[in-house]
């Protein structure tokens, strides 16, 4: 009898719990973005079911949005109680190794909400929120508690509501081709590039951007991405205007996380702004939601332009490091094929055994004479490695990778998409770093942020490259959408007869598209360089920086970007939309004057692709820079001090 009274207490205690619940607010440090907190009813889900709403400069950004988890063995989405919340503030200021600006600011108010649900047994879920003034971000934590040790994540019920049926950006796999009329991409099963929200189908990518409004532009994305499913997104059933995250797996199946309490999500991201170019300029939000960096030592580190060495033999490999002293790049890269077939289980990437489709001759490549002769040129070499072999070998090639003297190594075809394959990536970061190693991280992956945290991680691919000559309407859409997660490694060419776009908007889109690692000549080798002026803007334009300004942007028709490095600035800009541009130089500080460099597109009667005209002259920030730019042009700009 006494069991069943206490059993009684114990739910009437709980019920009256329920009747208390009240919305918490959290403001962001300028106050302008709102996130507000509740326990709400939902029909067919159930009482008391966590919300939450976000509102920028007093307007819905998203509409009351469901979260919650569902475990293998319960759910933890429904039926709470609000057991105490706590709210603090941070804010500081940190530098980055290799960014985009040399100082990123970390303010934001937090407010951390521990619920517990009225059921029996009860179960305990903690929701930290952080509001910024980039946007807010929201993580799950299973706090260590007794019914929950080892535990199995079936599914998210974390959605973004929408007020209306939006229009959207939105590519399926992470090397996605934006626009929808490219002719070479035209049979992908799913419609990509501008829709709205309602025609999307499962499995889209992230960062997704949303424009709610003229003047008020959303991205959903995630960060700290480490030990955890990758998180996609679909319209979620029995609801309008409403997506959700699913947990994503290697062939596209909803996928499954497994942990021991006490256990973080990756955070949920949702940035805001009133314009496309005020996203990428507050990108550095997915940073900030990453840990600081854990490398006490970092100046083996470097930045710089990358050409890929194809013939796999020594004479290439010397060729492409003399043409890298000469031009100004940092590192060769020799790719897939000098360990062997890449898609072969036996290929052995500790030592050089050629593939024999790529280069017949085995005696042809002594690559450590090679890696000798960079490292004397201050050139640093990175390889290629499949992850057919990297499963296998990497605790053993990469202590062999770092006694050779190579400065960093490429991962291809990772896998992605699992936890499993998250947790195995990232710690493939972590053991390169323990070598002195630079990654690259090729095919599908997208990062989130990890490189504040090991910044040996210089790029990654997850982008629609060069090599598959994406048009111009692709290329101003990235901005907005890819590269607001991080840096991307687009692979560019400059000889090759498939480009789609000029020569000039080769340049311009260097200096828009962020990757501390450039590979600026890809398929182009030593000997096809004929002197072309216009490669000197190359030559002197650096990879890293310290101020990014956005002039001017519309995804998919018009990108503007202003650069500094030190005291010189770089600007790139392409206008497939609209090619007449008036660009103010306001950027650069009054007073200060500067030679103007400019690279641009010829006349249309005297345009073939290739050429670029080169004009200079003086300016300063009361200049405006006018140009007419093709739909497949663009216009690069240096920036240089003039002499006092």
């Amino acid at each position: 009898m006494k069991k069943k009274l206490n059993t009684f207490a114990v739910l009437v205690l709980l019920s009256l719990s329920t009747r208390f619940a009240f919305a918490l607010d959290l403001k962001s440090p300028n106050g302008k973005v709102i996130l507000s907190f509740d326990l709400k009813s939902y029909d067919l889900v159930g009482t008391n079911c966590p919300i939450y709403h976000v509102r920028f400069q007093g307007r819905d950004a998203l509409l009351d949005s469901r979260m919650g988890l569902k475990l293998l063995d319960g759910n933890l989405d429904r039926d709470f109680r609000i057991l105490g919340s706590q709210n603090s503030s941070h804010d500081t200021t940190w530098k980055p190794v290799l960014a985009e600006r040399e100082t990123i600011h970390d303010h934001f108010n937090q407010l951390v909400v521990d619920l517990q649900t009225t059921t029996l047994p009860p179960k305990r879920l903690q929701i930290t929120f952080r509001a910024y003034d980039e946007g807010v971000a929201f993580a799950y934590t299973l706090p260590e508690q007794n019914g929950i040790g080892d535990f199995v994540i079936q599914r998210e019920e974390t959605q973004f509501a929408f007020a209306q049926d939006p229009t959207t950006w939105v590519v399926y796999h992470a090397q996605g081709i934006y626009d929808a009329s490219d002719r070479k991409h035209a049979s992908k099963p799913l419609p990509s590039g501008q829709l709205k929200l309602s025609e999307l189908r499962p499995g889209a990518e992230r960062p997704l951007t949303v424009r709610v409004a003229d003047d008020l532009y959303v991205a959903l994305t995630e960060a700290r991405l480490v030990d955890y499913a990758r998180m996609k997104l679909r319209l979620a059933t029995n609801t309008t205007n409403v997506l959700e995250a699913f947990l994503d797996a290697e062939r596209g199946v909803n996928g499954m996380v497994t942990g021991h309490a006490p256990f973080s999500s990756p955070w949920r991201v949702v940035m805001v702004a009133n314009s496309p170019g005020k996203l990428l300029e507050q990108n550095y939000l997915v940073l900030n939601l990453n840990e600081p960096c854990a490398l006490t030592e970092t100046s083996w580190i470097h930045g710089g332009k990358v050409i890929r060495e194809s013939t796999l033999t020594t004479v290439g490999g010397k060729a492409c490091v003399d043409f890298a002293v000469r031009q100004g790049l940092q590192f060769i890269e020799y790719d897939a094929g000098w360990y062997g077939y890449e898609y072969s289980d036996n290929s052995d990437a500790r030592a050089v055994h050629l593939d024999p489709k790529r280069n017949p001759n085995p005696d042809s490549l002594d690559l450590q004479t090679v890696i000798d002769y960079a490292n004397s040129h201050k050139i640093g070499v990175i390889l290629y490695v499949n992850q057919r072999a990297l499963t296998k070998q990497l605790a053993q090639i990469l202590p062999i990778y770092e006694k050779w003297g190579v400065k960093g190594v490429k991962y291809g075809f990772v896998n992605v998409g699992s936890q499993q394959a998250t947790a195995w990536l990232h710690a493939a970061i972590r053991q390169a770093a323990a070598h002195h190693l630079m990654v690259d991280i090729h095919d599908e992956f997208r990062n989130t942020g990890y490189q504040r945290t090991y910044p040996n991680l210089m790029t990654c691919e997850g982008i629609g490259g060069n090599e598959e000559f994406p048009g111009p309407v692709h290329n101003a859409t990235v901005p907005f959408t890819r590269f607001l997660t991080g840096p991307a490694d687009y692979t560019f060419c400059w000889y090759d007869t498939r480009l789609k776009n000029t020569h000039a908007h080769q340049l311009a889109i260097s200096t828009i598209f962020f990757s501390p690692w450039q590979f600026i000549y890809w398929y182009d080798k030593p000997a096809s360089y004929d002197g072309a002026p216009a490669l000197d803007y190359w030559k002197s334009l650096p990879t890293t920086w310290d101020e990014t300004r956005v002039i001017q942007g519309e995804i998919g028709s018009l990108v503007v970007v202003a650069r500094r490095k030190s005291d010189s600035w770089f600007l790139g800009a392409i206008a497939p939309g609209n090619g007449k541009l008036q660009v103010p130089l306001s950027f650069l500080g009054h007073g200060k004057k500067f030679n103007a460099t400019i690279y641009a597109d010829p006349p249309p009667d005297k345009a073939d692709g290739k050429a670029v005209t080169i004009t200079k002259r003086m300016v300063d920030d009361q200049t405006i820079l006018e140009a007419e730019i093709p739909k497949a042009g663009g216009m690069a700009v240096k920036l240089l001090p003039a002499s006092p």
